[in-house]
Parts: C-alpha cells; sequence; structure tokens
C-alpha cells in the first residue's frame, strides 16, 4: 500500500510539473498555469472515471438486448 501512494504522488507531481510547464511556455503566464495545472488533472480524473466504467461494461449484453428489440423483417 505504501508503494501505491509514493507511486501515485510522484506521477501526480510529475503530472502537475509537466502540465504547468507547457501551460506556461504556451501563455507566458505563471498565474494561467497555475490554473491550468490544478484544474486540468481534476477533469482529468473524472473523464478516466466515465472511461474506466465503459471500459468495464457488458457490451455483448447490452447488443444482445438491442437486438432483441429490433422488429423482424
Amino acid at each position: 500500500m505504501r508503494q501505491e501512494i509514493a507511486k501515485t504522488l510522484t506521477y501526480l507531481t510529475i503530472h502537475l510539473t509537466i502540465g504547468f510547464s507547457v501551460a506556461y511556455a504556451m501563455t507566458g503566464s505563471w498565474q494561467i498555469a497555475g490554473g491550468i495545472a490544478i484544474i486540468e488533472p481534476c477533469i482529468n480524473a473524472v473523464a478516466f472515471f466515465f472511461h474506466e466504467r465503459a471500459w468495464r461494461f457488458d457490451w455483448a449484453t447490452w447488443r444482445q438486448g438491442r437486438q432483441a428489440l429490433q422488429p423482424a423483417r
């Protein structure tokens, strides 16, 4: 567990540093870069949550259910 926490914190540090550096290079403003570096990981976390849910979704069952609703030809 301690290794996972350390790995998460080091990854977060790398992610924030890269995000801040790119945003600063593009805008020249440390305030805007700081805002982007803070907001982007939050939005990314929400997107990742839905990405993981989509990967766990049972698409085969969903397709079978949709085919059952199709009118017979």
